[in-house]
């Protein structure tokens, strides 16, 4: 047998054994829920005082712990009604800090969902349209209806979140 040939075997003795292995295994996602996971009702849209609140409390919690960050507020739809960038907070978390906030509302959940999914293997989530796998996008929401969502981004993940549940706890 030539090097080629044993190569070619193993392959295919490879990938037979990990297609086997595959469907031994059962995929978590066959699993049907009873009832519609994250199904919040919309509500009418935060008002742009509303949204100041709960950057001005972001913004505050970012200056106690010395971390600049930037921090949007969406609403039901996604759309943009308030942004804060501190000074010197790095210029490429303007645009993460929107694509956080805008996906907690349009997916109704926090995007530390995605994080945590794509982290245990849940690689589909990739696949979908406006997900980002980090921390930092909270849905808000009042009398059980979302009217938004806020991001936060400048920091680790760890820091966005606990900036952005400063400003979603100002909201409820």
């Amino acid at each position: 047998m030539t090097p080629r040939s044993l190569s070619l075997a193993l392959g295919v003795c490879a990938l037979a054994a990990s297609a086997a292995f595959a469907q031994d295994k059962p995929n978590p996602l066959d699993t049907i829920p009873e009832k519609m996971p994250f199904d919040v009702p919309y509500g009418a849209p935060i008002s742009l005082d509303r949204a100041h609140a709960a950057i001005n409390a972001a913004v505050a919690e970012s200056k106690k712990r010395g971390w600049k960050m930037n921090v949007t507020v969406v609403d039901s739809g996604g759309n943009l009604v308030s942004f804060a960038r501190m000074d010197g907070a790095q210029l490429a978390s303007i645009a993460i800090s929107e694509h956080k906030a805008r996906a907690a509302a349009t997916f109704r959940r926090e995007t530390k969902l995605f994080e945590n999914g794509i982290n245990s293997g849940n690689t589909y989530l990739v696949t979908l349209d406006g997900v980002i796998g980090s921390r930092g996008g909270i849905p808000l929401v009042v009398d059980g209806k979302l009217v938004g969502a806020i991001g936060c981004s400048g920091g680790t993940g760890s820091q966005d979140e606990v900036v952005c549940k400063v400003g979603a706890e100002t909201v409820k």
